[in-house]
C-alpha cells in the first residue's frame, strides 16, 4: 500500500471558489463566515466552501521537489519564491516524539543515513502498510541523531542536477516549517498556506506515536488550528481526518490513491471499500460529512489507456463538486518518465516532455488545484485557466 504519489466541468475562465477575495488578503478560510458549509454548496453544485485561493490552485509537491532535494526548508523556500500557492509538508515521527517532514518513515534514499557508521546496527526490515522494507527508519532515531544527517535528492538518476544540493540542508521539524511560514508571512504581508499530510498513521499510533494530537499541539501553537487557518491537513487513512477534526478546525482533504486501491485503515478494520467506493457519490458524500475536499491520484481523474495515454475522463469531478467538495489531485511533474505517454517527447526519459499539454487535460477537467514538482511551470499553465 506504499505508494509513490506519482503519477469541474466549468469552462477555463478566470476563477476563485465561491467568488473569494484575492490572495494575500489574510483572511483566507475554509468554511468561515460568510461561506457556504458543504452541503449548501454542494446542493447549488458548486465546490467547496474554499475562500481566497485561486483555481486552479497551485501545490508545492514536498516544496519545489523537481529542482531541490524534497521536504528541505531550500525545497520549500523556493516553491514560495516561484509564487507557489501552497506548500506541502508530509511527517513522520521521530522515537522521542517530535515531527519531522519526510515522505516516509524510510529515510534510505533521502539522507546520507548509509554513509554514518554509528548507525549502521540502525538498518533493519519492517513491514510497514503492507509492504516490506528494508533500510533506516525515522522511528528508530532522536531528533538529535536526525540532526546530524543532511537531506539528498531522492531519485539521482532522474534529477541529477538536484544532486548538487545533497548535504545542504539538514531535516527540519514541522514547527521549524510553522516558524518559517510564520517569517515569510510577516516578509510577504500575508499568510503562507501549507498542506500537511500525516503519514502512515495507523503503524506508528501502534508504536504510541499517535500523529494527530502531536499535529494538532503546533497547530494551536502557532494559531493554525481554526476555519480560517491559510493550511489543509491531508491523510490517505479517512480515520486520520476524522481524529484531527474532533481536535482542530483547520481545512481537511482526503487522499486517493489508485481506484483498485484500499485506505491501510480500512484493511486493518477490515472495511471492503475502494477508493472507487469512495468517489461515487455516495462514498463523496460520506468523505463531505467530515472533509472539505478529496486528493485523488491523477488516474482517478483520467484514466491511462493500455498504452499509457490519456483515456477519457471520470465523472469524480462532477460528482465531488456536487458533494460540496473541493479537489486536489497528484502529482504532475516535467519529466517524459512521468508524463502521460502522448506527452512525452524524445527519447530521454528524464528529459522534459510537454508538460504544457498535461497540464491543459488536468485542468480542462475543472479541478481547483494540481499538486506539482514544478510550480513554475503549474502557475504558467494555470494562469490560462484563470484568466
Amino acid at each position: 500500500m506504499l505508494m509513490e504519489r506519482e503519477q469541474r466541468e466549468q469552462q477555463p475562465g478566470r476563477r476563485t471558489l465561491l467568488g473569494a477575495a484575492a490572495l494575500g488578503a489574510g483572511a483566507m478560510a475554509l468554511g468561515g463566515a460568510g461561506t457556504a458549509t458543504a452541503a449548501e454548496a454542494g446542493a447549488a453544485g458548486k465546490p467547496g466552501p474554499v475562500r481566497g485561493l485561486p483555481v486552479p490552485t497551485v501545490i508545492g509537491h514536498r516544496g519545489a521537489s523537481g529542482y531541490r532535494p524534497e521536504h528541505t526548508l531550500g525545497s520549500y523556500q523556493l516553491a514560495l519564491d516561484m509564487g507557489a500557492d501552497i506548500v506541502e509538508q508530509d511527517l513522520v515521527p521521530t522515537k522521542d516524539g517530535h515531527l519531522v517532514c519526510r515522505h516516509e518513515n524510510d529515510i534510505t534514499a533521502t539522507t546520507d543515513v548509509s554513509a554514518h557508521p554509528e548507525f549502521a546496527d540502525r538498518k533493519t526490515t519492517k513491514t510497514v502498510d503492507g509492504t516490506k522494507l528494508t533500510g533506516w527508519f525515522t522511528e528508530d532515531f532522536t531528533l538529535a541523531e536526525l540532526k546530524t544527517l543532511r537531506a539528498k535528492e531522492r531519485i539521482p538518476g532522474t534529477r541529477q542536477r538536484n544532486t548538487l544540493y545533497d548535504g545542504r540542508w539538514e531535516v527540519p521539524t514541522f514547527e521549524e516549517v510553522l516558524q518559517w511560514a510564520d517569517r515569510e508571512g510577516r516578509k510577504r504581508g500575508r499568510k503562507v498556506w501549507l498542506y500537511v499530510e500525516t503519514k502512515h498513521p495507523t503503524y506508528f499510533r501502534k508504536l504510541g506515536l499517535g500523529l494527530e494530537e502531536r499535529v494538532a499541539k503546533l497547530l494551536r501553537k502557532y494559531g493554525r488550528h481554526k476555519k480560517d487557518a491559510a493550511l489543509f491537513l491531508q491523510s490517505f487513512e479517512p480515520s486520520s481526518i476524522q481524529r484531527l477534526r474532533k481536535l482542530v478546525d483547520a481545512p481537511s482533504v482526503v487522499l486517493l490513491s489508485t481506484m483498485t486501491s484500499r485506505p491501510w485503515d480500512f484493511v486493518e478494520a477490515n472495511d471492503p471499500r475502494t477508493v472507487a467506493d469512495l468517489v461515487k457519490p455516495e462514498g463523496l458524500k460520506w468523505i463531505a460529512s467530515y472533509a472539505q475536499g478529496i486528493g485523488p491520484d491523477l488516474s482517478v481523474i483520467i484514466p491511462r489507456t493500455p498504452d499509457g495515454k490519456l483515456g477519457t475522463p471520470t465523472s469524480v469531478v462532477k460528482d465531488a463538486h456536487a458533494a460540496g467538495l473541493v479537489l486536489h489531485p497528484y502529482t504532475m511533474r516535467n519529466e517524459n518518465t512521468f508524463l502521460p505517454a502522448d506527452f512525452r517527447r524524445g527519447t530521454d526519459a528524464n528529459a522534459y516532455g510537454d508538460a504544457f499539454g498535461a497540464f491543459k487535460a488536468y485542468f480542462a477537467t475543472g479541478i481547483d488545484g494540481i499538486f506539482s514538482d514544478n510550480p513554475d511551470t503549474a502557475l504558467l499553465a494555470a494562469a490560462d485557466f484563470r484568466k
